[in-house]
């Protein structure tokens, strides 16, 4: 922590809370305050992105609620607008919220296609 108050005292890094949820006092660099200003206000797209359970981004049960995902390539976790809906753990398909069985069948095919050179998929139905 030593470290961060003396970023913070240079100037190079702000201290606060920038992302609601995770607790603790938050520290960035101030061209990613603007940037995280900017993801607020924008809408959502609807965008789909699948990430393997290995990918620094799998951050599910760290610091969302829930189960973690265990940190396997073999793995998937699928986001929808920056929020966690559906894990693939095995062959098994988890939703995380409750969705609709069409809903799910289209999320579903979205996890479990190889995500590599696709346009990303939207996650409104």
């Amino acid at each position: 922590m030593g470290v961060y108050r003396r970023l913070e005292a240079r100037g190079e890094i702000r201290g606060g809370r920038f992302v609601a949820g995770p607790s603790g006092e938050q520290f960035a660099r101030p061209d990613a305050i603007a940037e995280l200003r900017e993801v607020r206000r924008k809408t959502n797209e609807g965008t789909l992105v699948s990430v393997s359970g290995a990918d620094p981004m799998n951050l599910l049960g760290i610091l969302t609620p829930g189960a973690k995902l265990p940190a396997l390539a073999s793995n998937r976790l699928l986001f929808c607008d920056g929020l966690p809906v559906a894990t693939l753990i095995g062959r098994q398909v988890a939703f995380l919220n409750d969705e609709s069985e069409g809903r799910q069948w289209e999320l579903q095919k979205v996890l479990l296609r190889n995500p590599s050179n696709r346009r990303p998929a939207s996650c409104s139905t």
